[in-house]
């Protein structure tokens, strides 16, 4: 037996007790006959102190060794308030090194200065630090109180293939070549989509699943390579079933994580959080919603609004109130170059002080445009008005962007609040540049609104579908979507993004002859748990919650993957190597 109890256990009722700790040489401090070490394991840390007898025990003992304590519990004279265990402490009566360690590359402490590269590289060292430790921990609390809810509801756990067909839909495919037939692949599954409905045709009903999925798409901050799904599907239920659910785990998370019972759920459809919010992923934690002031410009002299107007475009507004003394004008020529990004020509705006009216379209605007603006804005003094007048999604897209941007700038969005929203009627296509054609928005296999079922093959810019995402203090969270269960409507849908019969049958064959067995009403989400524990841990980066996480190149610094391999290797999956010239 290493040990009797672990590092954060013993408490002031265990005085007098023997024990035996084991774990990783914290600190030392050496008070010459005396030596103090914090001993640490997963659970916490505890002081255990060797007097002059037993110090020779650990005179070469440092930082990172392992090591086993017999010793018995004692109370401090000064108690650490700072530790769970910090009113008792260990005289050692013997101890034994377990293993040595070298001098750590980096500092293990809560607060360290190594690099983030140094940091991936040794990440087994990062993960004894308590910010990348406690993460850990709370995923797993995340994943358990999942589970727990969804079995209770009847949900079943059931694991899918991660060596599948591929059928490119969005990101692209991870391949992996197959020995046994060779010049033939499988795909790592970007999602379980295709199974999990093959599920509730099997009649499983309820389905759920902590599955790995995977995506060979460019990475950002809250993106990697490899992520893990909360996947859930639904027979004979429609929106309000899956979003009862999704919202009852939701409270269940954050009520037994964060002490939060408050939570609500608004629900804003798609074209209302462009119109709004200028995004589909709204931060809802503060309000300053966008509004359309086109028809007060409807007969301008201003040619900037006139022409934008004369050409179907629109002018949105943002205000904020009572912040024109922080915004300079060197403020707003930073904003005009940043609108540029979302390929808007430029952003306009007026202050209103002291009962007059200053900025750069003060002059070009007639003093009764600018007062009907301030009447239907209800502007006071202080207050700040940006414009754009650019085409409706230009316009829409890059001043949410400002509206986000000056929200965390100017302090309006408490970090301890948690402001979930239901988007839904998200459109059905999306228009691709690269392709030529209108692509699915979702998946092929969402469901069109009853409504929009005419608008498929010849109204695509204006169809929209039964798809819905939740959004979380501005994070996408889940999407998903009511699924097509008829046979008929899968290959309207089909035909509708212009792939042929022999498409058909490549890609999906298996997958349509299921729903000729009798396939029932169902629907479903993913629900990203990477994001969920970035926001309880109040982290903006994804890799601080994954345990051995990618570069934003799709690099393991640590394994150094990914990696050469044997020409054998090769010639055993019938592959060569086509050098770059």
């Amino acid at each position: 037996m290493y040990r009797t109890n672990t590092c954060g256990e013993l408490r002031i009722t265990d005085v007098g007790k023997n024990v035996k700790l084991a774990g990783w040489v914290a600190k030392r401090r050496n008070l010459g006959s005396i030596v103090f070490i914090d001993l640490r394991d997963r659970y916490g840390i505890t002081q255990i102190t060797f007097d002059e007898n037993h110090s020779e025990l650990v005179k070469d003992v440092r930082n990172e060794y392992v090591i086993e304590v017999d010793g018995v519990v004692s109370k401090k004279e000064t108690p650490n308030p700072k530790l769970e265990t910090g009113e008792i402490e260990i005289l050692a009566t013997n101890c034994k090194v377990l293993s040595p360690a070298k001098t750590t590359p980096m500092i293990i402490a809560d607060e360290t200065d190594a690099l983030e590269e140094t940091r991936l590289k040794y990440r087994y060292l990062d993960i004894r630090r308590n910010p990348i430790k406690d993460k850990l921990l709370l995923r797993d609390k995340v994943t358990t109180i999942i589970r727990r809810v969804l079995h209770e509801d009847n949900f079943v756990e059931v694991e899918t293939p991660i060596l599948s067909k591929s059928t490119p839909e969005g990101a692209r495919d991870y391949l992996v070549p197959s020995r046994l037939f060779k010049g033939s692949f499988y795909a790592l599954p970007q999602s379980p989509q295709q199974y999990k409905q093959l599920l509730m045709i099997a009649g499983m009903d309820r389905y759920f699943q902590i599955a790995r999925c995977f995506r060979d798409e460019d990475l950002r901050a809250d993106r990697q390579p490899e992520f893990t799904q909360i996947d859930m599907e639904m027979s004979f239920a429609n929106e309000e079933d899956i979003f009862t659910e999704v919202e009852k785990v939701m409270k269940a998370i954050f009520s037994e994580t964060k002490g939060v019972n408050d939570l609500t759920f608004p629900r804003i459809k798609y074209v209302d959080a462009i119109n709004k919010y200028g995004s589909d992923k709204p931060d809802i934690r503060f309000g300053n919603e966008m509004v359309d002031v086109t028809e007060l410009f409807k007969n301008t002299g201003f040619a900037v609004f006139k022409n934008c107007v004369d050409n179907g475009g629109i002018i949105k507004a943002l205000m904020f109130k009572d912040v024109a003394s922080k915004m300079s004008r060197k403020k707003f020529d930073e904003l005009n170059e940043f609108v540029k990004i979302y390929k808007a020509k430029a952003l306009a705006y007026l202050k209103y002080e002291n009962d007059a009216f200053s900025g750069s379209i003060n002059n070009p605007l007639t003093q009764e445009e600018k007062e009907s603006l301030k009447d239907y804005l209800k502007m006071e003094n202080g207050d700040v008005v940006m414009l754009i007048a650019d085409k409706k999604d230009i316009a829409c897209v890059a001043l949410g962007a400002v509206r986000k941007k000056l929200g965390e700038e100017l302090g309006l969005i408490s970090k301890d609040k948690y402001s979930f929203c239901w988007i839904t009627e998200f459109p059905m296509y999306e228009y691709s540049e690269e392709e030529g054609r209108y692509v699915s928005a979702h998946h092929p296999f969402t469901a069109p609104r009853d409504e929009d079922v005419d608008k498929l093959m010849d109204d695509k810019a204006n169809c929209y579908s039964r798809a819905y995402d939740l959004v979380l203090n501005g994070y996408e969270l889940l999407s998903g979507s009511v699924r097509i269960h008829d046979g008929k409507m899968q290959k309207k849908v089909f035909d509708a993004l212009g792939l042929t019969e022999e498409q058909i049958k490549h890609k999906f064959g298996f997958f349509i002859e299921a729903f000729d067995y009798g396939a029932p009403p169902h629907c479903g989400v993913g629900i990203g748990l990477e994001r969920i524990i970035m926001i309880l841990s109040g982290t903006d980066n994804i890799k601080d919650v994954v345990a051995f996480p990618k570069t934003a190149s799709a690099c393991c610094l640590m394994s150094e993957a990914p990696s050469t391999v044997d020409q054998d290797q090769l010639d055993f999956v019938g592959l060569a190597i086509k050098e770059n010239k």
